[in-house]
């Protein structure tokens, strides 16, 4: 599939811009009109929709951008298939492993021997305790979801486990950094990309999964933002890996490790 070949799925935001005194104005207006409006957080946009057909002299500015939704194009993962990932956390990492068992992509995380064991519902990662990592065999994968860390998205721990032959994909969700994915091949980052900005590409191929991108309704050329980046992203991985994980895959008890001195 070329870049010609399709027309990305794009997405249009309308939103008006106001001042601080024109804030205040709507949560006083909205409280005197019964709306259920708090001295402090986001306004609701049917209230704010309210105010201004109220007020029509109330000057204001209405401002567009546009976004692309990643869609897929032909049969496979979709980011639809990932509406749930938010269930993992706010930040989090998940490595997808080709060629090594549950235990030895542990190790190479970091972990020792003592560290793993099984892992239940009451462990969490926390910024003064160690860090929770789960892992399970998917098909010929090893999936490991890293809680609230993300040294599995690190290239040099990308390419301890991708060393001997083997492969790994990363995917890291952050909520006040970028997120990305990381496809390393025998030791080797191959590219790394932005879900977010997908034409911030790097690597030594980093044209490599341009491919699954525009499968998913993504021009890997076009300086388009994304909708959806994190359901891509996974999607992506999916595609890269046959692997689509699901709710059912967070269930523990399962082997993992709580591993001193979290990455934070």
């Amino acid at each position: 599939m070329s870049d010609a070949d399709f027309t990305p799925l794009r997405v249009t935001y309308r939103y008006r811009a106001y001042g601080r005194d024109t804030s205040l104005r709507i949560r006083a207006w909205g409280r005197a009109e019964g709306y259920p409006v708090g001295e402090r957080g986001g306004i609701a946009p049917e209230v704010i929709d309210a105010f201004f057909a109220a007020h029509p002299e109330v000057d204001e500015q209405i401002q567009t951008y546009e976004t692309v939704r990643a869609t897929p194009r032909t049969p496979g993962a979709s980011p639809e298939d990932y509406r749930w990932q938010g269930d993992i956390g706010d930040i989090y990492t998940v490595v997808f492993v080709r060629g090594l068992d549950e235990r030895e992509v542990l190790r190479r995380l970091g972990a020792a021997d003592e560290d793993i064991r099984p892992i239940d519902d009451g462990d969490y990662s926390y910024p003064e305790g160690p860090e929770i990592i789960t892992v399970r065999r998917i098909g010929d994968w090893t999936v490991a979801i890293e809680d609230c860390g993300w040294r599995g998205a690190q290239q040099d721990v990308l390419g301890a486990l991708s060393r001997d032959g083997g492969e790994a994909v990363a995917v890291q969700r952050h909520d006040y950094a970028r997120h990305l994915v990381s496809y390393a091949v025998d030791g080797r980052l191959i590219t790394t990309v932005n879900p977010g900005f997908p034409i911030d590409r790097r690597g030594a191929d980093p044209d490599r999964l341009n491919r699954h991108l525009r499968e998913l309704g993504i021009d890997p050329a076009a300086d388009d933002h994304i909708d959806n980046p994190v359901p891509a992203a996974l999607a992506l991985a999916a595609r890269v890996t046959g692997v689509t994980i699901g709710p059912h895959h967070l269930r523990r008890p399962v082997l993992g490790a709580a591993i001193p001195g979290a990455l934070f």
